[in-house]
């Protein structure tokens, strides 16, 4: 796997699951002995619904709710295949959603 980079994109809505599976990852990465860049912290997606209150009038009276988007991204620089198995064994905490892309160097 020489010449390669693995490229990890972890999204969460919770920051503290993303930073916790993000520390993981690293942790592992380094025990293998790859070298890690990151986790870089990419911009924070804001998705806000605006919803009515009063089910006939009242445009007034309104709640508005939010969910944010956190994401990290992680670059692994000439990864061995002590480093492949230990990234597929490694189990990361429900809510992280994991995207793994290997890219010629």
């Amino acid at each position: 796997v020489q010449n390669q980079s693995i490229r990890i994109r972890l999204k969460a809505f919770d920051h503290k699951l993303i930073d916790k599976s993000a520390k993981e990852i690293v942790e592992t990465v380094k025990r293998t002995g790859a070298k890690v860049k990151g986790p870089i912290p990419l911009p924070v997606k804001k998705h806000k619904t605006t919803i009515l209150t009063s089910p006939h009038k009242d445009k007034d009276a309104r709640d508005q709710y939010e969910i944010r988007t956190h994401k990290r991204t992680l670059d692994i620089i000439e990864p061995s295949e002590k480093t492949l198995d230990a990234l597929t064994k490694l189990e990361l905490s429900a809510g992280v959603l994991v995207q793994i892309s290997l890219d010629e160097v």
